[in-house]
């Protein structure tokens, strides 16, 4: 319910200009807008607890028995998969990129993942992000509602400028971008 209100509020300006339909969900069905990613694709912002509450509640909404829309993880994995960002973040777990390998994911992969555009199914993964092995389900669930409640809690402010782990310095719309896309893509992988 709170997602599509605020989808509505943020596609208003097309909308009223009836460049932009909107679906019963709140959900765009086409847009003919030129700038349709700025006037279109604005996403929640996970540092409220209105969004945080509401991701939240999702993730509850998942048990060891969900299975997958598309892609090869299972619920486990999936989950321990979405706290790789939040180890980058909070933990000296992965090891940064340097020189060129820094350059290349600045320069070709960046976009996509700070971007509003959101992800194709089963593309392309970072290897720190593959998760082959059998994960506890309650203990990345846990770690991860963890995760989120901590990145809320210490605000856009804190993330403003704040050095990525790969990509430099990313503002609060990009940092809310990588964190709320990455969740939203695979919590729809497994249909909540």
């Amino acid at each position: 319910m709170h997602r599509n209100l605020y989808l509505i509020i943020v596609h208003s300006s097309c909308y009223k200009h009836k460049k932009c339909r909107l679906d019963l969900t709140g959900y765009i069905s086409s847009c003919e807008s030129e700038n349709y990613v700025t006037l279109c694709m604005a996403l929640p912002n996970i540092f409220t607890s209105e969004v945080t509450d509401a991701v939240i509640g999702r993730i509850n909404k998942l048990t060891p028995a969900s299975t997958p829309l598309w892609g090869k993880m299972n619920v486990s994995q999936m989950l321990a998969h979405l706290n790789v960002s939040y180890e980058m973040v909070y933990e000296d777990k992965h090891p940064k990129p340097k020189g060129f390998m820094k350059f290349i994911l600045k320069m070709l992969v960046k976009n996509k993942v700070v971007g509003e555009t959101p992800y194709k199914h089963n593309g392309p993964t970072a290897p720190a992000f593959i998760i082959t092995d059998e994960r506890d389900f309650q203990a990345e669930k846990s770690r991860l509602i963890a995760h989120i409640k901590k990145t809320q809690e210490l605000g856009e402010k804190h993330f403003d400028g704040k050095e990525s782990h790969s990509f430099g310095p990313l503002t609060i719309t990009e940092w809310n971008n990588m964190f709320y896309k990455h969740l939203d893509h695979h919590l729809g992988q497994f249909g909540v």
